[in-house]
Order: C-alpha cells, then sequence, then structure tokens
C-alpha cells in the first residue's frame, strides 16, 4: 500500500489546530485531561522528563546531576541543552512564564 505524505501546509495546520485546543484550556487540570488522552503514558512521561530537565538546566545543575535525578539518558539532557541555546526560545518563553506564574499564584489546578 502507497503511504500518503499531507503536504507541509497543511501539517503545520494541523499543528496549529492542536496548539490552539491547547491554548483554549482553562487549568492545569483540563491540561492533564486533555494529554492523558492525546498521549500515550511513555509519551506524556517523555514530555514530562524534557521539561523537568530543561528546568535544572536552566538552574545551572550539572548534567550528571541531571541524569541522576531524573533518570533521562545524557541523549535526552544534550538535546534538551542544544534546544535551550540554540531552539527557537520556547523552553525559556515558558520557563520564563512559569516562574512568573508561581510568583503570583497564578496556577489553577
Amino acid at each position: 500500500m502507497k503511504k500518503t505524505t499531507l503536504p507541509i501546509q497543511r501539517e503545520e495546520k494541523r499543528e496549529k489546530d492542536l496548539y490552539a485546543a491547547i491554548f483554549a484550556l482553562e487549568s492545569v487540570g483540563e491540561v492533564d485531561l486533555f494529554l492523558e488522552d492525546l498521549c500515550t503514558p511513555a509519551e506524556l512521561r517523555a514530555i514530562a522528563d524534557r521539561w523537568q530537565v530543561a528546568k535544572l538546566i536552566h538552574q545551572d545543575v550539572p548534567y550528571r546531576k541531571i541524569q541522576e535525578l531524573t533518570g533521562v539518558s545524557t541523549a535526552t539532557i544534550t538535546r534538551v541543552a542544544r534546544a535551550l541555546a540554540q531552539g527557537r526560545g520556547g523552553y525559556a518563553l515558558a520557563l520564563g512564564k512559569a516562574k512568573n506564574q508561581q510568583k503570583k499564584g497564578d496556577i489553577r489546578a
């Protein structure tokens, strides 16, 4: 059977549609419900692991300590570090916003 691929434009629209769905959710609890339905447990763990790694790298925790604390591979730690240093700025943006929300106590469960 021939595999069909979607044009890039259509793939980008699908991604933007997903982002809009996440953005429309109003609380951490709603995001939790959505992501648990959307992702496999392994996918959700991998995403959560990368987020924890990003937070620890941002706090200047050494890579070996990050590996001890999280159990993730050095390849994952390196990939996250590269994204923090050379990516599009998404991690840095989210880290800053999460820190501001915690300060203000603005996280809804």
